[in-house]
């Protein structure tokens, strides 16, 4: 398994070609009427893919025609602008040609709710002028910032999304699915206990755990290991 991964992270394809074709997890928007979140990883483009993953989150509202995707891109930092994008594209497209996985999903009633709160957290976003691949602020230390503003999205990061356990100055705080508990030093030394992540320890960004509650063991590198992921796409309890 890791051998193919390396193999995948080291070919010569070209970024400016690779495929961001939709893989056909998120439902036609235009007939798909109900509200509807979906939290998403996928492999980093290039060497940066061995070891992590890029997350964001989509939305698409009641009776909306697209979807919206809340994502950080470190690159538009170098002309000035804010690490934190909001677009109307694909929120199942390929990052770099590479398949994302389908993390969680909330769909119907409440989900409006829970999309005003996912745009007010990705706008009050900290890190916004700062983007740092390893240990972070990055891509998977915002969509950790969102998900903590909404629990009820139950989202397990993969232990590939480096960042994800970056807090800043801060050293204890929520997990980052929002639910149980999380102590971090800088997003390099830490443990994290929840209902959702299990058992959790991270060292030097890399993160090391086992999952009760949704089997699976928890690797740097190769990431979740263990039965077919569970996504809950079931309404929101109100």
């Amino acid at each position: 398994m890791i051998l193919a991964l390396v193999g995948a992270c080291t070919t010569t394809r070209d970024w400016r070609n690779a495929s961001s074709e939709p893989a056909g997890l998120a439902p036609d928007p235009v007939s798909e009427r109900e509200a509807l979140v979906q939290v998403y990883a996928a492999r980093t483009w290039g060497w940066r893919g061995w070891f992590g993953v890029h997350t964001w989150v989509a939305v698409k509202p009641t009776d909306a025609g697209a979807y919206k995707v809340y994502e950080v891109i470190g690159w538009r930092l170098r002309s000035g602008r804010s690490a934190v994008t909001v677009s109307e594209r694909h929120p199942d497209a390929r990052w770099f040609g590479n398949l994302p996985e389908l993390i969680a999903e909330k769909r119907g009633t409440g989900v409006d709710a829970i999309i005003e709160r996912i745009d007010k957290a990705a706008a009050a976003y900290p890190y916004a002028d700062r983007y740092t691949a390893w240990p972070g602020p990055n891509s998977n230390t915002f969509t950790a910032w969102v998900l903590r503003a909404v629990p009820e999205l139950r989202a397990d990061l993969p232990p590939t999304a480096i960042g994800k356990d970056y807090l800043g100055e801060g050293v204890v705080s929520s997990a980052p699915s929002g639910s149980g508990h999380q102590f971090s030093l800088l997003g390099l030394l830490g443990i994290a206990a929840s209902s959702v992540e299990g058992l959790e320890v991270n060292v030097l960004g890399l993160t090391f755990g086992i999952n009760p509650f949704d089997p699976s063991l928890k690797l740097p590198l190769v990431g979740r290991i263990g039965p077919e992921r569970q996504v809950d796409t079931g309404v929101v309890a109100q």
